[in-house]
């Protein structure tokens, strides 16, 4: 029998087990009627650490009870305060207004709610902050804002590097579910620790701490509450927690809001599975028999064509399919990556590396994200097509800290000159800011070459591309550089 089939058949189990003894019977009432112990994190906040795998969710008892759905044990663990503002009823309407939108968001989270669940559990937090992200990215992990924060939770890239998530050129860990879902509860704990208050800490999850520390301070050097309702804010920070809060209503008393919530399973969606080599993501979906999309959606940060053992070990599946993947993969004989990485000895031109590498200048560029103009910088780590003998995989080094670098292309063009009175090859050369050697190439003469007064000479100076060719005097020269 199958974990599914034992998740389907186990309430019946219970049942008949309850039929045959009345003790039996009368226990497991009560274990399904006693909720499970939520202690208040203000009283007493829990230190912030890993996450740590469990091996099989049916054998812990506060996730084992799979006759509920997850959103009753999310309102089991709710322990925040509640917000009473006139804003929070207004979101309420908003969301109660559109149900499609309820739906999307749901069907989205049902692959991650039970994860987030479990580590706020285990850490001991309100279980209110797993709709956070509901708040920040509609539970869309390859959302991107405005201001460039990424993932379903939202990272800004410098928070993402303070909290130990990778960004280089073949992953993003901001999006990653596991890394992003770690980072975030860190970061919201390390939050409530500072200001002892969750409305304090989810403001400056969204603002910053120090803009929320000098609201603070503002407030107390005038006598004023230092609370979250009186602290001075931005219109989108003050709207932040009601959000949250109007989700929690939702959640808590769809009914009384004629909201439909549709039903989320108490168990896991997923589980983690070793990548052996580097492999291409298609091959993976299609090993896993899972469809490429879906793939994505639990892997998110794999953003190229092709992931990286080194850098990223295990991989993501729907629960029934990490099996069929080991199956398939166990039997595999063909290439597991046709895509590796190459790291540029120098800086070069998009065209030269595609020369290098053997493949057209158009797909490096999209592969890579190149912009037009643009070249690649020494030590850049490209994806490039793998050679069918290369047998390594990618190293450590450059799986994990590889990083594309670029600098505008720059683009050379003649300009002509008339030498002065008195000139000489060194005095052109320092006045036009190129070498004595470079002045002596260009015009085919020699370093110690004698000028006449009004000689011409050839320089190659960077200009745009699409420039013409100038010529004239240096006075009329230098003045067309300038406009």
């Amino acid at each position: 029998m199958n974990l599914r089939m034992l998740r389907l058949y186990l309430p019946m189990l219970l049942l008949s087990a309850a039929a045959l003894s009345p003790v039996l019977a009368q226990n497991t009432q009560a274990t399904q009627n006693t909720p499970a112990p939520v202690t208040n994190p203000a009283a007493n906040a829990p230190e912030v650490s890993g996450t740590t795998p469990v091996d099989d969710p049916l054998l812990d008892e506060t996730t084992s009870d799979i006759s509920i759905d997850l959103w009753e044990r999310i309102r089991r663990g709710f322990a925040m305060p509640n917000l009473q503002v006139d804003l929070v009823q207004d979101r309420e309407q908003w969301y109660a207004q559109r149900p499609d939108y309820i739906h999307r968001m749901t069907a989205r989270s049902s692959k991650y709610l039970y994860h987030i669940v479990d580590e706020l559990e285990r850490r001991n937090m309100p279980t209110e902050l797993a709709l956070l992200p509901f708040i920040e990215s509609a539970f869309n992990p390859q959302a991107v804002s405005s201001a460039r924060a990424s993932g379903m939770w939202q990272f800004m890239p410098r928070t993402g590097k303070d909290f130990d998530l990778k960004q280089n050129a073949f992953r993003d860990d901001r999006r990653d579910v596991l890394a992003s879902t770690r980072a975030a509860l860190d970061y919201l704990q390390k939050l409530y620790n500072m200001f002892g208050d969750w409305h304090l800490a989810l403001a400056a999850y969204n603002w910053g701490e120090g803009n929320v520390s000098k609201s603070i301070m503002r407030n107390q050097r005038q006598g004023a509450s230092a609370s979250y309702t009186d602290l001075r804010m931005p219109a989108e920070t003050r709207l932040y927690v009601p959000k949250l809060q109007a989700m929690k209503n939702v959640v808590a008393n769809p009914q009384a809001l004629g909201v439909n919530l549709p039903s989320i399973p108490n168990h896991p969606y997923f589980q983690s599975v070793r990548l052996p080599r580097d492999m291409d993501v298609a091959l993976i979906a299609r090993l896993a028999e899972v469809p490429l999309e879906d793939f994505k959606a639990l892997n998110p940060s794999a953003h190229r064509p092709v992931m990286l053992a080194a850098g990223t070990p295990r991989i993501l599946l729907p629960w029934d399919n990490a099996e069929i993947y080991q199956r398939n993969v166990d039997k595999y004989a063909g290439r597991l990556a046709t895509w590796t990485a190459w790291v540029a000895p120098k800086t070069m031109k998009v065209s030269d590396v595609a020369k290098r590498v053997g493949m057209p200048e158009d797909e490096l560029r999209s592969v890579n994200k190149i912009p037009p103009r643009m070249m690649v910088k020494a030590g850049s780590a490209l994806l490039v097509p793998r050679p069918a003998k290369q047998q390594s995989d990618v190293s450590t080094k450059v799986a994990d800290n590889g990083q594309l670098s670029l600098t505008p292309e720059v683009v050379l063009r003649k300009l002509w000159i008339k030498a002065r009175k008195h000139d000489t090859m060194a005095s052109v050369a320092k006045r036009y800011k190129v070498s004595v050697d470079q002045l002596a190439q260009w015009n085919g003469l020699s370093a110690n070459s004698s000028l006449r007064n009004g000689q011409k000479l050839m320089l190659m100076v960077a200009g745009k591309a699409g420039k013409s060719k100038s010529s004239g005097s240096a006075k009329h020269a230098r003045k067309k550089n300038t406009q």
